[in-house]
């Protein structure tokens, strides 16, 4: 059976049209792409703080916000955004920002609150893993 003269492509001429065309982009885009994912990624999350400006919550600290009934006001979370912003001008990566009786624990890097808590909950008010502190 001639399978050249046929409707069909043969294996060889179907991995000539598709394979050889997909392994010369794959060459042509990281020959020119040299940068890691880690670089677009930290590149990604620095222009999306940039752009938004405003202070985000982990996880955890949203946990904790909710567990413990606190709900920050506009103002609040405005003064929060603030001190996060002149913590992070003043170099401090990881910053205890204290907003009335609440305190944050801040990435001023990603801009992202780590952990929140109330006074009732700082019993013996140490606070540790931080490199400087903002109250506002």
């Amino acid at each position: 059976m001639n399978i050249n003269n046929s409707q069909f492509l043969s294996i060889e001429q179907l991995q000539d049209k598709y394979l050889t065309r997909q392994q010369n982009a794959a060459s042509n885009d990281t020959a020119s792409n040299d940068v890691s994912f880690e670089e677009v990624l930290a590149r990604q999350q620095t222009a999306d703080t940039q752009e938004s400006g405003q202070i985000k919550f982990s996880k955890h600290a949203a946990n904790r916000l909710n567990d413990r009934n606190i709900e920050l006001t506009d103002a609040q979370l405005e003064r929060l955004n603030d001190g996060t912003q002149k913590a992070n001008a003043k170099g401090i990566r990881e910053s205890l920002v204290l907003v009335d009786e609440l305190a944050f624990i801040v990435n001023t890097k990603s801009n992202m609150v780590i952990t929140a808590m109330d006074q009732t909950e700082t019993d013996e008010n140490i606070f540790t893993n931080i490199d400087g502190a903002v109250i506002i």
